[in-house]
C-alpha cells in the first residue's frame, strides 16, 4: 500500500476499477436481493448521507496534512538556500585558506541539493544521499579547521552557519519522509467503497444510473489522485521547484 500511493496515477485507476465495480455492486447484486421499500427508503437515506459525509470529511483532512506537508516542504526549501547563501557569506571570517575550500564546496554542495528536488530516479537519490553526507562531513572538516586557526566570535559564526546548513538538509529529509499514514489511506479507500456500494444500491432511476455509476467511482477516485499527489514529493505532477536554491546557485560566484 505504502508503494501504491507514491504514484498518484496507478491509485487512481486501481481506486477507480475498485469504486467502479462497488457501486455495481450495490446497484445490481445487493439491489436485485435486498429491495428497498417505501418505510425504509428514508433511514435508508440518513445512512447514506451520513457515509458520504463521512467520506468527504476524511478527504477533507487527508487534502489538509497533504496541502500542510507540501507548505512545509516548500518553506523548508527556502530555509535551506537561505542558509547556504548565508555561509557562503560568512566564510570570510575564516582563515584565507579554509574559507576558499568551503566557499568551493559549498558551490558543489547547493548543485546536490538542487538535483535531490528534481530528479525521479530513486537510484540517483541514494547516490545523491551518500554524496550529501559525504559533502557535509567535508564542510564541517575545513569550516572546524578555520575556526582552529583563526579563533574568534566572528569565526564561530561561520560555524554556526555551517551547523544551520546541515540542520536545515536533515529537516528537509524529515519532511520529504513524512507522508500521510497508510492508515489513513486504507480508512479512506473503505469508506469510499461503502460509499459507492451505498450510491449503487440506492439509484433506482434506471436511466440514471449508468450515469451515477460513473460520476461517483471517478469523483472518488480524483480526490484520492489529487491527495496522493500533493503527498508524494517526487512521483507526482504538484512538485516542489527549488526556486530558491537555484537562484541562490546563480548568484554564487563560481569555483
Amino acid at each position: 500500500m505504502q508503494q501504491l500511493v507514491r504514484h498518484p496515477f496507478v491509485l487512481f485507476v486501481i481506486s477507480f476499477v475498485l469504486m467502479s465495480i462497488a457501486a455495481r455492486l450495490g446497484s445490481r447484486t445487493l439491489r436485485s436481493r435486498i429491495q428497498i421499500d417505501e418505510d425504509t427508503r428514508d433511514d435508508f437515506k440518513i445512512v447514506q448521507s451520513a457515509t458520504l459525509t463521512l467520506l468527504a470529511l476524511v478527504i477533507g483532512f487527508s487534502l489538509s496534512m497533504a496541502v500542510g506537508r507540501y507548505d512545509q516542504r516548500k518553506n523548508l526549501e527556502e530555509e535551506e538556500a537561505n542558509a547556504i547563501g548565508t555561509e557562503f557569506v560568512r566564510a570570510e571570517l575564516l582563515a584565507d585558506a579554509e574559507a576558499a575550500v568551503v566557499r568551493s564546496l559549498l558551490v558543489q554542495y547547493l548543485a546536490l541539493r538542487v538535483e535531490f528536488y528534481q530528479t525521479r530516479d530513486l537510484q540517483r537519490v541514494q547516490q545523491i544521499d551518500a554524496a550529501t553526507a559525504d559533502m557535509q562531513a567535508k564542510l564541517w572538516t575545513a569550516a572546524k579547521a578555520g575556526a582552529v586557526k583563526q579563533p574568534s566570535p566572528l569565526s564561530a559564526l561561520a560555524i554556526a552557519g555551517m551547523n544551520d546548513v546541515i540542520n536545515t538538509q536533515g529537516y528537509t529529509q524529515a519532511a520529504w519522509w513524512n507522508r500521510i499514514p497508510v492508515a489513513a489511506w486504507i480508512l479512506m479507500i473503505v469508506i469510499g467503497l461503502f460509499s459507492n456500494l451505498l450510491v449503487g444500491y440506492g439509484v433506482k432511476n434506471a436511466n440514471a444510473k449508468n450515469r451515477f455509476l460513473v460520476i461517483m467511482p471517478l469523483t472518488v477516485s480524483l480526490s484520492f489522485l489529487l491527495i496522493a499527489d500533493i503527498d508524494s514529493p517526487r512521483n507526482g505532477i504538484i512538485r516542489i521547484v527549488p526556486q530558491n536554491l537555484i537562484s541562490t546557485a546563480q548568484s554564487l560566484p563560481k569555483p
